[in-house]
Parts: structure tokens; C-alpha cells; sequence
């Protein structure tokens, strides 16, 4: 499956955002899909996930209660809703998937096969 995550920006603190990550090649609801997300400097930090074949979400403790994860599939699309951006936030996000992971290793970077290019997200105080 290919992955191609959009929908970064410029935005101030306290707006909002809308990831996108649109999938080619294989219908992503068989894949369970997650964003992280990276600052310069940091290591890579789980945001989001959905499992595959459902709606099971999870969430990293400092997103918790600001970012909504959910599928459409009929645009073969997940979406990453952020509220409440804090300069905190600004980074670049990954989408990634697979489609074996089991939930024990749903925040693991390295559990994922599939990853889409970033998309750079500036939160200004």
C-alpha cells in the first residue's frame, strides 16, 4: 500500500488542522493506521491510531482529548482532526500502516511495514 499524507501548515495557537492520509494500491481498512509525528531534535512520537477492520482508536498522552482519529472508507482516506494546536505540536507527521500489527504494538514506530512522506505542521505562539 501506498501512502500520501497531506494537510499540513501554517496555523496559530489554538487553531485547527486536518491531516489526510489517502492510500493507493490496497484498500486501507484492512490496515490498521497510525500517525506519529517528529520534531527537530526529538525522537519520533506516537499521536494516533486506528485498528484494522474497526474502529478501535488510541491516543498518545499529550494529544489525548485534542485530536480525533477516524476512517472514510470510501475515499480509501484517514484522517488526523487536531484542536487546540500548541507550538508544542509543530512538527513533521507520518502517516504509516500495516496490516498484521496486533495491539500490544500499536504505538510502535517499528511494528509499522508501510509509511507515507511527511507533512510539516508549524504551530506559532
Amino acid at each position: 500500500v501506498q501512502l500520501q499524507a497531506s494537510g499540513g501548515g501554517l496555523v496559530q495557537s489554538g487553531g485547527s488542522l486536518r491531516l489526510s492520509c489517502a492510500a493507493s494500491g490496497r484498500t486501507l481498512s484492512g490496515y490498521s493506521v497510525a500517525w506519529f509525528r517528529q520534531a527537530p531534535g526529538k525522537e519520533r512520537e506516537f499521536v494516533a491510531a486506528i485498528k484494522r477492520n474497526g474502529d478501535a482508536t488510541y491516543y498518545g498522552a499529550s494529544v489525548k482529548g485534542r485530536v480525533t482519529i477516524a476512517r472514510d472508507n470510501a475515499k480509501n482516506t484517514v484522517y488526523l482532526q487536531m484542536n487546540s494546536l500548541k507550538p508544542d505540536d509543530t512538527a513533521e507527521y507520518y502517516c504509516a500502516a500495516d496490516k498484521t500489527l496486533i495491539t500490544s504494538s500499536i504505538m510502535n514506530g517499528e511494528a509499522y511495514d508501510y509509511w507515507g512522506q511527511g507533512t510539516l505542521v508549524t504551530v506559532s505562539s
